[in-house]
């Protein structure tokens, strides 16, 4: 007879994460993600769980309803928010049906709207993942309402959603929603669009990378444009920090 697997509930997943904490990976997580007074994650908390530690529990815990995982989505400890997100993609791909996909791409865009979806991690393994693969062969103009928002990880994950359609050759709505950041010189904004313009170089083609910074590098931050140009040879990478 098959032995029962653990019941997915929200209060069941806390407490598998509560069993692999470790209070100096947590020390040094606080750090990284930078939680201190006026840095990008400050306040906050970490118990000190491994990202793939992390991903074990949330296979471990996959069919968590919607209701589980916005309790994980609403917790004050991050390793509780990343494992909801995990869980939360893991349904969105196993969906059955559209309604049931919509159903988990709100309960992805109320999480981001409420503030859950609040550092870079969280961003990166759920944007792309979710609400861009949602957009795919639809209508993108929520990944421009997102952008045009100055909240630091609404513009994130705008632009990283953009991903799902450049690893499908199409870049399109990177190049147009691209130049509506260009501004911003926030240091995790300036990295996901440069890093977003070097993808569409790799994955699309990368003429429309050149023509794209032939047109803009002038007003490109920094940081940005060494993302966009890291793969290009050094008279081009050159040539386009010349135009700032």
């Amino acid at each position: 007879m098959p032995v029962a697997g653990p019941v997915p509930t929200a209060a069941a997943v806390t407490a598998a994460l509560a069993e692999l904490a470790d209070p100096a990976r947590a020390e040094s997580s606080a750090w990284f993600f930078k939680t201190g007074p006026g840095e990008y994650g400050e306040g906050d908390r970490f118990i000190g769980v491994s990202v793939p530690a992390q991903r074990k529990v949330a296979k471990a815990f996959r069919g968590l309803d919607r209701a589980g995982v916005e309790m994980l989505l609403a917790s004050d400890i991050h390793e509780h928010r990343l494992t909801g997100l995990l869980l939360l993609r893991s349904s969105f791909e196993k969906a059955h049906s559209e309604s049931d996909r919509d159903a988990w791409v709100r309960c992805y865009v109320d999480a981001v709207f409420a503030g859950r979806v609040n550092n870079w991690d969280l961003v990166d393994s759920s944007a792309p993942y979710v609400l861009g693969e949602s957009l795919v062969g639809k209508d993108h103009s929520p990944l421009f309402a997102l952008v045009a928002d100055r909240d630091l990880w609404r513009r994130r994950v705008a632009i990283l959603a953009t991903h799902a359609f450049i690893k499908r050759g199409d870049g399109t709505t990177l190049l147009e929603l691209a130049p509506l950041a260009l501004d911003d010189r926030r240091d995790l904004i300036q990295k996901a669009v440069g890093w977003m313009l070097r993808e569409t170089g790799k994955r699309v083609d990368n003429t429309v990378l050149l023509d794209f910074l032939e047109q803009h590098a002038a007003v490109m931050g920094r940081t940005a444009l060494s993302y966009a140009t890291e793969h290009l040879t050094a008279p081009q990478r050159a040539h386009f920090r010349q135009l700032r």
